[in-house]
């Protein structure tokens, strides 16, 4: 099986916008956000679905993701951070994290066929590095 945009950014052949890397883990921006400041945290290893990780790697993918979210809180004006694992749009475990103040933020849809806008990837990364 051909290796996933995923496994690709994990390995360096695509860019991303990383906001936090560890030895297990990555979250970078998502390309096409539903909201600025969407974040994708994903394994290392690959692994289609999040719930066939073996329980050490699920463990940091969830560690991840709560450090993530607790920062997108501190640093972002919206007041909650969704948590989302939908895993039919790309064939690697992954978890998405949204800022966002109402219901309405969460069902606005990604337009999915536009071009991403690096630059303002690039501010929102910076602003969710976690050194």
């Amino acid at each position: 099986m051909a290796d996933s945009i995923f496994t690709k950014i994990i390995k360096g052949e695509i860019p991303s916008h990383k906001v936090y890397e560890d030895d297990k883990t990555l979250a970078f921006m998502d390309i096409h956000p539903v909201q600025p400041g969407h974040v994708l945290v994903i394994p290392k290893v690959d692994v289609e679905f999040v719930w066939d990780l073996n329980d050490e790697d699920y463990r940091a993918v969830m560690d991840t993701t709560k450090l993530v979210a607790r920062y997108m809180r501190e640093v972002l004006p919206q007041k909650y951070v969704h948590e989302r694992i939908v895993g039919i749009d790309v064939p690697h475990a992954h978890v998405q994290l949204i800022p966002f103040d109402s219901v309405d933020d969460l069902m606005d849809q990604a337009d999915m066929s536009a071009d991403p806008d690096h630059v303002s990837l690039a501010k929102m990364a910076e602003k969710l590095r976690i050194a």
